[in-house]
């Protein structure tokens, strides 16, 4: 068995009778948090066998155990913190048994908090309409996107919409390029006719000066090229959020980036996306928003760092931080306000390591209540050299 996997198997076993975390305060009853992840434990095993390749776990699998790490390490924390808390962790990927069947055994259990890894639109409508039927918070930790989301103000999403990436990417433009001619790449396409869209009812009062080039999928350099200027640093926005252009554009400007000064800003599907670092940019300069600061280190984030080596054997990726991020913020908020858990949820005396600047949003005029809360807070991530900092 793959030694990654040997380690975490003992763990793993105990998801299928549920995790539960307790305090050492007994004098009243635990905050009842619960944990929703793809784990896609029944692909991995067969009762106690395990089924997988021996030489690489795939990305399906280890998305959801590196979250699941994350809270663990943070469950192991707020343990030591006497914490009065009782975590379950559930497996929204579980053979026969959907996420219907699953909220409807969640029910009778009086959950304060849920924060949820959610895969796919179908996922969130499910947890939004049980969250909002039971009045119970909901953290979605990672996707970004409202629908089937209404008349919800306890859905929570951290991972924020194109929309509000596209804000900020004019934001950036204006505050650091205001007068200076910026070239929007873009394809055809419905999500970059409303990526281009966006940016043109934010520019309404032309506060910048763009201009907008349809490239074909197979686009050659010279289409590129054709509109840089060799004489002075070339600003560039990329209007798609498919990599593989993405990817290109970058390829393009690299590969002549000794003539060409360039700086492109990013999608923010760039994040984690191949062929964005070392030789592949070391000959401009990219930025790409996100609502992840995890790069700038610090003694918190190197402490949870060297617990997971420890532990594993190997470094942590995002996901253990994501993981570990949002079950202690917002369990050490939730115990501090538990009557004014959402009204706090952006308070920073807990921070992991991102701020969060949660807003309600509705999607209607007509809207009495918040549709959903989203999180604002963006930052810059910045690859010059080859090399990743953040602003």
């Amino acid at each position: 068995m793959h030694s990654y996997i040997r380690k975490f198997l003992p763990a793993l076993l105990l998801v299928f009778t549920f995790t539960v975390a307790k305090a050492m305060d007994t004098t009243r009853q635990p905050v009842r948090i619960a944990v929703l992840l793809p784990l896609n434990l029944d692909s991995a095993f067969t009762g106690y066998e395990y089924k997988l390749t021996n030489t690489k776990i795939p990305q399906y699998f280890l998305s959801g155990l590196e979250f699941y790490n994350g809270v663990m390490l943070a469950v192991d924390s707020l343990q030591k913190e006497n914490a009065n808390i009782e975590v379950w962790i559930y497996d929204t990927h579980k053979a026969n048994q959907s996420l219907q069947q699953l909220t409807g055994i969640m029910q009778p259990l009086n959950f304060s908090l849920i924060i949820a890894s959610i895969s796919n639109s179908a996922e969130q409508r499910i947890i939004s309409a049980f969250s909002a039927k039971n009045s119970i918070p909901v953290i979605s930790a990672t996707f970004p996107n409202d629908v089937y989301l209404e008349n919800n103000p306890f859905f929570m999403m951290v991972n924020p919409t194109w929309q509000t990436h596209i804000s900020a990417v004019y934001d950036y433009l204006v505050k650091n390029y205001r007068g200076r001619k910026i070239t929007l790449f873009t394809r055809k396409g419905s999500m970059e006719d409303r990526v281009l869209e966006e940016l043109q009812k934010l520019n309404a009062k032309r506060a910048i000066n763009f201009s907008t080039v349809v490239l074909s999928d197979n686009f050659s350099d010279n289409e590129v090229l054709s509109h840089l200027d060799s004489t002075t640093q070339n600003i560039m926005v990329c209007g798609s959020l498919y990599e593989r252009f993405g990817q290109g554009l970058i390829k393009t400007l690299n590969t002549n980036g000794e003539t060409y000064s360039s700086v492109i800003v990013g999608m923010p599907t760039w994040i984690g996306m191949s062929g964005i670092e070392g030789s592949n940019s070391d000959k401009i300069q990219i930025v790409i928003t996100t609502p992840y600061n995890y790069l700038r280190g610090g003694a918190f984030l190197d402490s949870i760092s060297n617990k997971y080596k420890a532990l594993y054997y190997s470094r942590p990726s995002d996901m253990v931080y994501k993981g570990y991020g949002m079950m202690y913020h917002f369990t050490k908020l939730l115990l501090q306000y538990p009557d004014a858990f959402i009204n706090k949820s952006s308070d920073a005396a807990y921070t992991v390591a991102n701020a969060y600047d949660f807003k309600p949003i509705r999607l209607s005029q007509t809207s009495f209540i918040p549709d959903y809360l989203e999180n604002k807070k963006l930052y810059y991530i910045k690859i010059i050299n080859g090399r990743i900092t953040l602003q």
